[in-house]
């Protein structure tokens, strides 16, 4: 976690939650950062995104997959659980698409290129994960550099696998953390931007009851 953001956490009222789109089937929600998208294990960790939905006129809505605390962006929940199992295959078997805005420190070699480590848990230094060869698991993300600044770059990462962290670790892994990363980042990528810098912008789904290719976007806050 960001040092700089431990006092400033309030929870955000549902009105302030944006709904991208909603239907019978499902709800996109652009997710704030600073929310958590499920309970956590705490009792001080029970605030989160689904929980407020399910309390504010959503009851039925059904997690399918998550976006770290500081992450904000689209993420989709399921309104039945036909859906809930359809939308939850489409994950798991890489038939969805997904693009994130994220600021970086420095500026990445070349306009483009991918990144192909193996990711795992690493207990001792819990929440982090870790570059691991050997125990890892397969974890690849391509990147695409937006724009050039001073100190720092934007960039268009695109995750293949959706390993834990995975952005954040395979980033810091070619020398360039995301800007604002409590966990990840060294002092001066930390205090370049007073939140993390990653925020899902682009998400592609197929409708689960109508078969309609959906694609959504929302540009980054930063």
């Amino acid at each position: 976690m960001n040092p700089l953001l431990q006092n400033l956490y309030t929870p955000m009222p549902l009105s302030q939650i944006e709904i991208v789109h909603q239907d019978a089937a499902l709800l996109v929600i652009n997710k704030p950062t600073l929310l958590l998208s499920v309970p956590g294990r705490a009792d001080d960790n029970k605030d989160c995104l689904v929980t407020r939905l399910q309390e504010n006129g959503y009851p039925e809505a059904r997690i399918v997959h998550r976006l770290d605390w500081e992450t904000s962006g689209l993420i989709v929940l399921a309104r039945d659980a036909e859906s809930h199992r359809e939308l939850s295959r489409q994950f798991h078997d890489r038939e969805t698409e997904k693009a994130y805005t994220a600021l970086c420190w420095g500026s990445p070699e070349g306009d483009s290129g991918s990144i192909d480590l193996p990711l795992r848990y690493d207990p001792p230094t819990k929440p982090r994960h870790v570059v691991d060869h050997e125990q890892g698991k397969h974890a690849l993300t391509f990147w695409r550099v937006l724009e050039r600044h001073a100190e720092h770059a934007r960039v268009e990462l695109t995750p293949i696998t959706g390993r834990s962290h995975q952005l954040r670790v395979h980033m810091l892994s070619i020398g360039h953390p995301l800007l604002g990363d409590g966990l990840y980042a060294h002092a001066q990528a930390l205090a370049a931007y007073p939140r993390l810098c990653l925020h899902a912008s682009m998400l592609s789904l197929t409708h689960p009851q109508s078969g309609e290719r959906l694609r959504f976007e929302c540009p980054a806050p930063f």
